[in-house]
């Protein structure tokens, strides 16, 4: 079966079809990975995309249970150069194709994704259609015009419910607006007591949980698409100490008064070159978003830049000046890799010893008797 891919400028693309039967609407971008196609694919930053791979060769380690960073896949189609359908590795379980059509995703294959990339980097990224069966470019060209991309991806990726993985170290509630299970890999392993909530919990919500600390999330869409997160975040500024991955970065932006505004084509991949100013380290990152903080609307903040992308210098990191907050743009989970920034899950749980050193909780007890004498 063939498959089509037709952007908004006209281009079409046609090759072998994998994956699901049918249409998908979504914004057509690139991952320049060489590997991890599995995490991307349960990346719920993905959500709405239609996602190319620039490195040719797909699907020959298979999939398997342990890699996934969701519980479901959330990509609106997977573009590739060449699809392998048998893999070879000792751990896969099943295949691409397997796992696209469980979930409705239309793959397409022999495409020459080395000209595509090229097209989105000089134009930007661009809404596309991909379809199986024998519609005409006409149809699907009507189908397109008249399809919106989604504005809600957060709450569709979001849990509904909230959860616990209990650990006996700090109490860390972690606002899901579609977060990798890293995230929460990262936390567990360092002892934490991590709470999940949706995101729309509110500030008193989140406070009634008596949390150490706050952990935003990475997500997908435009982070002015969730303004009750910023004016949670605005409550608990100062109060509970925060660390915000991606999507929770921009968030705190404009919570502290910065502004966000859109890439041309996004950072998407695990090879990114990050450089942190303190130190003129370069890290390598990994990275999956598409809206980046403004540099020049900093100035009026109380917000600090801590890093910044080697290749086009837009922030990858900030800090607040007065209050235990900081963020990064880019994913110190990284899934498959790399690894070299982990340690700021360290310094977010220093931050959040410090806090309860300088600025000690209220017993339990006292504000249940606090509580009772108001209500008599």
């Amino acid at each position: 079966m063939q498959a089509k891919l037709l952007l908004e400028d006209g281009t079409l693309f046609t090759g072998p079809a994998f994956g699901a039967e049918g249409e998908s609407v979504g914004e057509v971008v690139f991952n320049t990975g060489m590997t991890g196609y599995q995490e991307l694919l349960s990346d719920p930053s993905y959500c709405g995309q239609i996602v190319t791979m620039t490195y040719p060769l797909i699907g020959n380690y298979g999939i398997t249970r342990d890699d996934f960073e969701s519980i479901r896949p959330y990509v609106h189609g997977f573009v590739v150069r060449r699809h392998e359908s048998i893999p070879s590795n000792w751990r896969a379980e099943y295949t691409v194709d397997r796992l696209l059509k469980e979930y409705g995703i239309v793959g397409i294959s022999g495409v020459d994704t080395r000209m595509l990339t090229r097209k989105l980097r000089h134009y930007g990224t661009m809404k596309g259609i991909l379809a199986t069966g024998s519609k005409s470019v006409e149809e699907l060209q009507e189908m397109l015009g008249s399809t919106p991309l989604l504005r809600n991806q957060v709450a569709r990726t979001s849990t509904k419910n909230q959860f616990t993985s209990p650990g006996l170290g700090e109490r860390i509630v972690l606002v899901d607006f579609g977060a990798k299970s890293g995230i929460l890999r990262e936390l567990t392993q360092r002892g934490c007591d991590v709470i999940v909530v949706p995101h729309d919990t509110t500030a008193d919500e989140i406070r009634r949980l008596r949390p150490d600390g706050i952990q935003l999330s990475n997500g997908p869409g435009d982070p002015k698409d969730v303004p009750h997160a910023v004016k949670m975040i605005q409550e608990l500024l100062g109060e509970i100490p925060i660390f915000g991955i991606c999507l929770g970065h921009q968030l705190l932006a404009l919570a502290c008064g910065a502004d966000t505004g859109r890439l041309k084509f996004g950072h998407r991949g695990g090879n990114h070159p990050v450089k942190e100013l303190a130190t003129n380290r370069c890290y390598i990152t990994s990275q999956n978003h598409g809206y980046t903080v403004v540099d020049e609307t900093i100035a009026s903040t109380e917000l600090e830049v801590t890093h910044i992308n080697n290749n086009d210098k837009t922030i990858e990191g900030l800090k607040h000046k007065r209050f235990p907050a900081f963020s990064v743009q880019y994913h110190p989970e990284a899934a498959p890799g790399p690894h070299d920034s982990s340690y700021l899950f360290d310094e977010f749980l220093e931050m959040v010893r410090d806090h309860k050193r300088n600025l000690p909780a209220v017993p339990r007890q006292a504000e249940l008797v606090a509580q009772l004498k108001g209500e008599l």
